[in-house]
This record gives structure tokens, C-alpha cells and sequence, in this order.
């Protein structure tokens, strides 16, 4: 196959495209046409990839578990997942600091930077304050509450209710192989059809990819310029060292750790890791969301890495809801980055409380855009830190969101490697680094 007509080639020319026609528009004053005529494209592609995030999850996690036909198998893989998930989340967060800790990018920040940020993203700020007072008045067990829904059809409508989703899905799949295999068998047939329809949907939403992640990528430089690109010039010189110290990290994450993990564990090559999911890091660099990008991912890591569907349908979905490793390195930073910024020098005990916190909210932290913001106001009050102190970082918060996100789906996809290799159920895939199936493909080659 010609390389043009590869999925992931195509996202990488809308992702190009996207950003050279985003500076184009700002500096021609076209951001109010390209929020109305342009941005609309990425939001329906976005739209379709929510839409489907709930009945995904839904279906996989419970054929996950009915797969598992022995509840000591699923307590087995259980188990080495959650683990390998904190594992992760601490190592990042341990790199962040040491990163953060060693470059002081605080220091760099000139003081009228300060007074200009903090004037232009104050209100911004206050607004994820009050999001941040409720999650910190909760008290220490509410995340496990929160984690059951009183109404299933209220959580299945809300994509920040992926918890509450996870939580059903087990909660069935262990009923199902609980009662008389007669009366189980017709609901298992049920999810599975379900599960082999949304997997369809998924192959069907991938042929919008090019055009949706132009329409984001746009959105999202212009959004950031408004009518003026020397802003994000001048944001971005200021807060350079602070960016490059979180993309130093989450870039150790991806390039070393993950890779070190997969060797060790695993005999899947790591370039081929990296060709296989290749398709799902660039929708999740484009929509910033793990829980919008999970069905690329599933399909990625199926089709292209080997990853049997047991274990990617029990394993992604979590992932996507308490695998948050770029986030919480993310946080770290840009913790001790606001701390250095405003003077405080923060005690060893203080960012081990980071660490604490940060391995907590990332397991709470919704799979959306820029909801990693919200807990690290929680962050910086816990070290007595003023979190009206985010204002300083707002204005590049997205474009490392776009980062962070990426980092989090491919340290879920490594886990999934992991873990099926762990149970003898990692194949080779078929490595072509495409995200659809067969039939996907025809479609691909036929539409160009």
C-alpha cells in the first residue's frame, strides 16, 4: 500500500496542515471563521469519538470479564494491572521532580511575565479554584463513592462518569458468570454483538481522522493566538524552560521507561510497538482526551500489537480512567515550576505529599481535556502553594495537554502488552500501523 493512503500518514498531513493553517488565520485575522467554518469539523470527529467511549467500555469490560471464565484469572490480571498502572505514575512522578528540581525553570520566568500572565488567565483561574474547592472538600473515601453510581442511565450520559461505568461493567461480568450459563448466555450474546457493532462504528468514525484532527489542530492554535500570533510567540518564550522540562519528562517516559518495560517483559520489538500505535498517539495528541481516544486504542493495540481482546478489553478501559502517567508528571512540574515562580521552597516532605496526592488524582482524574488543571489546584493547596499560581501556565496548558494525553495512552498500550504477554496472549499483530481492520482498509484505498 502506498504510504499516502495509511491512516496514520493521513493524520499526520491533517495535524501539519492543521497547525500551518492555524498560524496562517491567526496573523490574517481569520479566528472567527475558523470557529465557525473549520473548528466544527474536529468537533464532530471528537463528538463521535465521546459518543461512543460509554457503549465501548460498557461492552469490552464486560466481555473482558465473562472471557475470564475463572475469577481468580481476572483477580490474577487484575491485580498485576493496577500495579503496573501506580508503578508507572510513581516512576513518572519521581522524573517530573527530579527534572523540575534540577532545571528550576522558575527561575527563568522575568517578573513583568509573571504580572501579564496572571493578568491575562486570572479569571480562567478562578474558575478552576471553585472546581478544585469541591474535590477538596470531599473527604478521604469519597473517590471509592464516587465510584458507585446511584443511577446507571445518569452515568452512562456523562463521559466524566467513566468510573461509575467501570465499576457496572465488572459488577455484571461477575453476575454473568455467577448465575445458570442458560440464562447468562443471552446477555453475553447481547455485549457481544454490541462490542463487534461499536468496533464497526470505530473502523467507520477513523475515516473522518484526517479532516477531524485538521479542524482540532486549528481550533486549538487559534484559540491560543486569538487575533494575535505574536502571543503565543511571547507565552511561549517565557514559559520555554517550563514546557521543555515537562516534555524532557513525559519524553522519558515514552522513549525510556516504557520502552525499558516493554523489552523487559515482553519480546515485542520496540519499534514495532511504536509503528503499531502510532495511529492512537496522534488522535490523542489531537483530541487530548484518553477516554475520546479508547476505541483507537483497543483497535491499535488488537489489530497492530497482538494484544488479545481479553486482555485489551479488560486492561485499555482502565487505563483510560486510572492510567493518567503524563499527567501526573505534568502536575509535578508544574507544581514546583508555580512554587518556584512565587518563592516558596518546597520541602522534600511537601513533594513527597505531591507524589501522594498526585498517584490519588490520577486515578480520579476524568480522560477529558485539561481535567488534570483541576487537580493540580488541589495540589498546590496541599503544599500550601497559592493555586490562583495556575494563571501562569494556562496559556500553554493545552498544547502540553495534547503531549501529556499522548503519553498516557502509550503507557497504556505498553501495559496491555505487558500483561497479555504475562498470560501468553500477545501475538505479533500485523504491524502495519494501520487502525481499522481489513475491511476498513478497502474502504481507504477505494475513497482515495
Amino acid at each position: 500500500m502506498d504510504w499516502y493512503k495509511k491512516l496514520h500518514w493521513q493524520i499526520i498531513i491533517g495535524l501539519v496542515l492543521g497547525l500551518l493553517y492555524g498560524i496562517y488565520a491567526a496573523s490574517a485575522g481569520l479566528g472567527q471563521f475558523t470557529t465557525d467554518w473549520i473548528a466544527p469539523f474536529g468537533t464532530i470527529f471528537l463528538n463521535l469519538l465521546k459518543f461512543i467511549a460509554v457503549p465501548l467500555i460498557l461492552a469490552s469490560l464486560v466481555m473482558g470479564v465473562t472471557s475470564l471464565s475463572d475469577t481468580s484469572k481476572l483477580s490474577r490480571i487484575g491485580g498485576k494491572t493496577i500495579a503496573f498502572y501506580i508503578g508507572t505514575t510513581i516512576i513518572a512522578l519521581v522524573v517530573g521532580l527530579f527534572l523540575v528540581n534540577t532545571i528550576e525553570p522558575g527561575t527563568y520566568v522575568p517578573t513583568e511575565v509573571q504580572e501579564a500572565l496572571t493578568q491575562t488567565y486570572g479569571g480562567d483561574a478562578e474558575q478552576r479554584q471553585q472546581f478544585a474547592q469541591q474535590a477538596r472538600d470531599r473527604g478521604p473515601l469519597q473517590p471509592i463513592v464516587d465510584m458507585v453510581p446511584t443511577n446507571f442511565f445518569a452515568a452512562a450520559s456523562d463521559n466524566g462518569s467513566m468510573l461509575q461505568i467501570v465499576f457496572v461493567a465488572i459488577l455484571l461480568g461477575l453476575a454473568l458468570l455467577q448465575i445458570p450459563k442458560d440464562k447468562a448466555q443471552p446477555l453475553i450474546d447481547f455485549f457481544d454483538g454490541l462490542n463487534s457493532v461499536v468496533i464497526r462504528v470505530v473502523e467507520i468514525t477513523m475515516l473522518m481522522a484526517p479532516i477531524g484532527v485538521f479542524g482540532l489542530m486549528a481550533d486549538a492554535i487559534t484559540s491560543i493566538a486569538g487575533e494575535n500570533p505574536d502571543q503565543v510567540i511571547d507565552v511561549v518564550e517565557a514559559l520555554g524552560v517550563y514546557c521543555l522540562t515537562v516534555v524532557a519528562g513525559l519524553a522519558v517516559m515514552v522513549f525510556i521507561v516504557y520502552p525499558t518495560l516493554l523489552r523487559l517483559f515482553t519480546r515485542k520489538s520496540v519499534i514495532d510497538f511504536f509503528r503499531g500505535i502510532a495511529p492512537a498517539q496522534l488522535v490523542a495528541f489531537s483530541t487530548s482526551s484518553s477516554g475520546a481516544t479508547l476505541p483507537v486504542t483497543m483497535e491499535v493495540a488488537e489489530k497492530n500489537l497482538g494484544v488479545s481482546e481479553e486482555v485489551s478489553s479488560f486492561v485499555l478501559p482502565l487505563g483510560a480512567t486510572i492510567n493518567m502517567d503524563g499527567t501526573a508528571l505534568y502536575q509535578a512540574v508544574a507544581a514546583v515550576f508555580i512554587a518556584q515562580v512565587l518563592g516558596f521552597d518546597l520541602t522534600i516532605m511537601q513533594q513527597a505529599n505531591i507524589v501522594f496526592i498526585a498517584v490519588l488524582a490520577s486515578i480520579g482524574t476524568a480522560a477529558v481535556p485539561s481535567a488534570g488543571i483541576v487537580m493540580l489546584v488541589v495540589i498546590l493547596e496541599s503544599v500550601g502553594v497559592p493555586s490562583a499560581g495556575i494563571a501562569l501556565i494556562l496559556g500553554v496548558d493545552r498544547p502540553l495537554d495534547m503531549l501529556r494525553t499522548t503519553n498516557n495512552i502509550t503507557g497504556d498500550t505498553m501495559v496491555a502488552s505487558v500483561i497479555a504477554a504475562s498470560e501468553g496472549e500477545l501475538g505479533v499483530g500485523d504491524g502495519d500501523g494501520i487502525a481499522v481492520g481489513d475491511s476498513s482498509v478497502v474502504v481507504e484505498e477505494s475513497a482515495l
